[in-house]
């Protein structure tokens, strides 16, 4: 394949030492034993199986409009906000559009996570050092679980591994999906890496690096680092979506106020897209045709077509706000983002663009998720569903 010929060429090129010795020198700030560049002691696995795409030619066709998995047809619908400066998650009745519940969390929530299997919501908590579960079949949250340093939190495509982001510490922590228990540390050398997506085939994941202006690939079967992808200095990329193709990772970047364009199989930069102020989130539309990209600066939000690459539609919020994280609902209607420095969340109509609902919440509001979503399994983040 043309991935594999290319990804092979540039995995020679990479510094040594970004596999890491698993030689035992010290324990994390968990209490898990590991080596000199953080890898956990435990051995490693390659055996790799992802679950074939029902549609080659969307990665997304499993998370249409109303495609929801027996595993959550039952959970209430609800939008799960974590307030990072308030330590709390607010819940949202989407129906109301009212807070119906809030509740303390670890220091600096930062993302609420669906996990792989569709049956918990984590709440990550950056500074607390810790994962709160909460069952979305109560929407009450759980006994926390100690983790290191989880700003975000992904997971293999095949299930196996959760991956706490480790921002501060520049480390993508492999764990045991169910128990969290750390397999393997592996030092990404990126600064700030804080989102990603993962190649149609589940192989690969992009992730950004928000402090150094490039992204860092990552062999998900062999969790290694193969080579870093240069955007342009001073830039600031956030997250990371793939095209329904599987062709093209579209890049937020919140300092070049728009979207850089990188060659899914090549992993080279291809183009950009300029958006608004502060590109931010990155949300595909239930039909897989727009990309909704919230310019956090100045307070919009741009529609990209997958088809053309190119703004097609620019919606602005009345009042101002600064739209951040959040997602698409099950049945594609409404789109929902937090209001990061305005302590609010946004409701808005997809079809038209206009504001449903400004929702007050806690201080810093960000990685909301809307659940239940459509999809099959969870790759993490606020539902990047397949």
């Amino acid at each position: 394949m043309r991935r594999a010929v290319v990804l092979v060429g540039v995995a020679a090129a990479v510094l040594a030492g970004c596999g890491g010795s698993s030689k035992p020198a010290k324990k994390n700030a968990a209490g898990d034993p590991v080596g000199t560049n953080g890898a956990a002691t435990t051995k490693r696995h390659h055996r790799f199986s992802v679950p074939p795409l029902i549609d080659k030619s969307n990665v997304y066709a499993a998370a249409g409009a109303g495609a929801l998995s027996p595993a959550v047809r039952a959970d209430p619908p609800r939008v799960y906000v974590p307030n990072s400066k308030s330590d709390t998650v607010s819940v949202i009745d989407p129906k109301t559009f009212k807070v119906v519940k809030t509740f303390s969390t670890g220091a600096l929530p930062q993302h609420v996570t669906p996990s792989y299997d569709l049956r918990t919501l984590w709440v990550d908590n950056d500074a607390g050092n810790t994962l709160t579960p909460i069952d979305p079949r109560t929407t009450k949250p759980g006994t926390p679980v100690p983790v290191t340093d989880p700003y975000n939190l992904y997971f293999t495509p095949n299930g196996k591994y959760a991956i706490v982001v480790a921002e501060r510490l520049q480390r993508l922590d492999f764990r045991n999906a169910q128990t969290m228990k750390l397999h393997h540390s592996l030092d990404v050398r990126c600064p700030g890496v804080d989102h990603m997506d993962f190649t149609a085939d589940g192989r690969y994941a992009l992730a950004s690096c928000e402090f150094s202006g490039q992204m860092v690939v990552v062999d998900i079967p062999k969790q290694k680092v193969v080579t870093h992808v240069f955007l342009r200095a001073g830039g600031m990329p956030q997250d990371v979506k793939l095209s329904p193709d599987g062709k093209v990772f579209y890049v937020a970047d919140m300092m070049s106020n728009g979207v850089w364009l990188v060659d899914a199989h090549t992993m080279k930069k291809i183009g950009f897209v300029d958006t608004g102020m502060g590109a931010h989130g990155l949300y595909a539309s239930r039909d897989a045709k727009v990309l909704y990209v919230s310019n956090r600066m100045e307070g919009s939000i741009s529609l990209i077509s997958f088809a053309t690459r190119k703004v097609v539609r620019k919606w602005t919020l009345p009042g101002g706000g600064s739209p951040d994280m959040g997602n698409v609902s099950a049945d594609g209607k409404t789109l929902w983002l937090s209001g990061r420095y305005n302590a609010e969340v946004y409701a808005i109509d997809t079809s038209t663009g206009k504001l449903l609902a400004r929702i007050p919440v806690g201080s810093g509001p960000h990685g909301l998720t809307v659940w239940p979503q459509p999809g099959r399994y969870s790759l993490g983040h606020t539902g990047t569903m397949r």
